[in-house]
């Protein structure tokens, strides 16, 4: 069984829950918003990262690409960090992986997986800070939401 750690919008930062979570992981997806090359190399340590690049990531990030697709254990996966930027004709594809939005959303559409495990970075709004863990094993998955604890607002 292979573990993946399944990230997004993490704006600059790595919270130590996200890092164990990381460390734990034989695979590492994230879509998009990274903003920094150091947070990038501080992923590649922890597991093999695919990664494409968010609209905050500017000229740090030119090579990275804006989609990508990676097969892990039978399960294929397509990476692209703006729901609205997934292709209408994609087949060949089990589980959708985007951000952007900063809100968890996992919903199976036409036998597909669409996931975006909210932002795990540096808190928006009053959203929570979540990110998925996947295990898969002979092509099937089951994924899970991982809720970060963080810091009340004092009002």
């Amino acid at each position: 069984m292979k573990r993946v750690a399944i990230l997004s919008d993490t704006h600059g930062m790595l919270r130590p829950e996200v890092k164990k979570e990381l460390e734990q992981a034989d695979y590492i997806l994230h879509a998009g918003d990274i903003n920094k090359q150091e947070i990038v190399d501080e992923m590649a340590q922890y597991a093999p990262l695919a990664i494409v690049r968010g609209n905050n990531d500017k000229e740090w990030a030119e090579h990275l690409p804006m989609t990508d697709t990676v097969t892990i254990e039978g399960v294929t996966f397509f990476l692209v960090h703006n729901k609205k930027d997934i292709p209408k004709e994609l087949s060949g594809v089990d589980v959708i992986v985007y951000g952007h939005s900063h809100k968890y959303e996992q919903k199976e559409e036409d036998g597909v997986l669409r996931l975006n495990p909210g932002s795990c970075g540096r808190r928006r709004f009053d959203l929570e800070i979540t990110m998925s863990r996947m295990f898969i094993e002979n092509g099937t998955y089951r994924v899970e939401k991982v809720l970060i604890p963080h810091e009340k607002k004092i009002k």
